[in-house]
């Protein structure tokens, strides 16, 4: 009997083991950030055609930390911009997230129901973060729109 509860412990503990480890690497971002949001979805959420992202480096918002990825989709009724951070740590990713909105969130309006938080600002560009990873998308579209292009990148996170 004792030795069948061993068992079954050693067979939980290998379930669990394994689970975690899932959803560890389920969590990483992808390598190239811009696939998080295809052109197709944005031509369909915005009802405009843009073309493929333009991948380059955006700049890091403080010394000593990550630089991003801008992907820049092109139309002829405006660019829109999905800028994307990947930090060390979720609670890098938050401190940085607080420190950045002091500075662009002053005047802005909190948003429910997207990641661990999200603004948009008085520019009307949308704040993300969940988890390790920050982003903004920017341009042509309605807060519901840009709602909707955030939720396609959290359901790839």
């Amino acid at each position: 009997m004792a030795h069948l509860s061993r068992m079954w412990w050693t067979a939980a503990a290998f379930l669990l083991v394994t689970c975690s480890m899932q959803l560890a690497t389920a969590a990483e971002p992808p390598a190239d950030l811009c696939s998080l949001l295809p052109v197709a979805v944005v031509n369909k959420t915005v009802g405009k055609t843009f073309d493929s992202p333009v991948k380059t480096v955006a700049p890091r918002p403080y010394a000593n930390t990550a630089e991003g990825t801008d992907c820049t989709y092109q139309s002829k009724g405006g660019n829109l911009l999905f800028r994307t951070y990947v930090d060390p740590s979720p609670a890098a990713s938050a401190e940085l997230f607080a420190r950045l909105k002091g500075f662009f969130g002053r005047g802005s309006a909190a948003v429910a129901g997207l990641g661990d938080e999200a603004y948009v600002d008085v520019s009307h560009g949308l704040h993300v973060r969940k988890g390790k990873v920050r982003f903004f998308i920017s341009g042509p579209a309605t807060d519901k729109q840009l709602n909707d292009l955030a939720s396609v990148v959290l359901g790839r996170l």
